[in-house]
């Protein structure tokens, strides 16, 4: 039987409902209602951000790790994130994840197995629920805009690797806080040519050129197939404290 999580709340068989909190959030609000339930969801809101902050305040430098929930063990993807994961913990950074499985449970594996701090910041999904086994510190959020905050206030860096939307809406996120120095420097490595490399291409060769980005923000991205290179560029970029493993 599936679980369901619903913040703090586990639900099986019938009790799973159809839709998500966030959906509900952001449903047509077509009755009146949302006057009387709309003040009360923003407590909801702020105990999640509240519960987030107070798990994560002391993590210590750290890198998210992005890509699709539905890379295989074995594949090429999970093998990459379980070594990018094990070497973030070894440079001394505690590793960030959406929780989930794929590339995600891979990098947390890594980063668990190696010893180090292995987080899964998982989400309300239907068809996705509950943080991986190999997250040693696990929270599970309702509302998606929470849960990215989570990303990126915790994180000095993200590494990249083939995802659908959901991993496009985070890369594209990070690359606009960056862009508009919303945070500081902050390093994003694509990780796969063949798979980043035509959006890259489109980013320069539409995007740039037609000057509704400029060169130099190409720059913030690092493309590369080398899991050292990715680390090097990591390292590099962002000074982690001795013993943050």
């Amino acid at each position: 039987m599936k679980d369901y999580h619903r913040g703090p709340v586990l639900l099986r068989g019938k009790n799973v409902p159809s839709t998500t909190t966030s959906g509900r959030l952001l449903q047509d609000q077509a009755a009146p209602d949302w006057l009387h339930e709309d003040p009360w969801r923003v407590l909801r809101i702020q105990s999640e951000f509240v519960e987030g902050f107070g798990a994560l305040a002391e993590l210590g430098p750290a890198i998210s790790v992005f890509g699709s929930a539905r890379s295989k063990p074995g594949d090429a993807d999970y093998t990459a994130a379980e070594q990018i994961g094990t070497k973030l913990v070894e440079a001394g950074f505690a590793v960030i994840t959406g929780g989930g499985p794929g590339v995600m449970e891979a990098a947390n594996k890594g980063a668990a197995q190696a010893g180090g701090v292995s987080v899964g910041l998982g989400i309300e999904l239907p068809f996705e629920q509950g943080v991986n086994e190999y997250a040693n510190l696990g929270l599970n959020f309702r509302y998606f805009f929470v849960r990215k905050t989570m990303f990126v206030k915790y994180a000095q860096g993200f590494i990249v690797l083939p995802g659908g939307f959901g991993t496009f809406d985070e890369l594209f996120e990070s690359l606009t806080l960056v862009q508009t120095r919303t945070i500081t420097r902050f390093p994003i490595v694509l990780f796969g040519h063949a798979y980043w490399d035509g959006l890259v291409g489109w980013l320069r060769d539409v995007v740039a050129a037609d000057g509704k980005i400029s060169e130099s923000e190409l720059e913030l991205i690092t493309v590369t197939d080398d899991v050292d290179e990715a680390l090097s560029y990591v390292v590099q970029t962002v000074e982690p404290h001795p013993g943050s493993a």
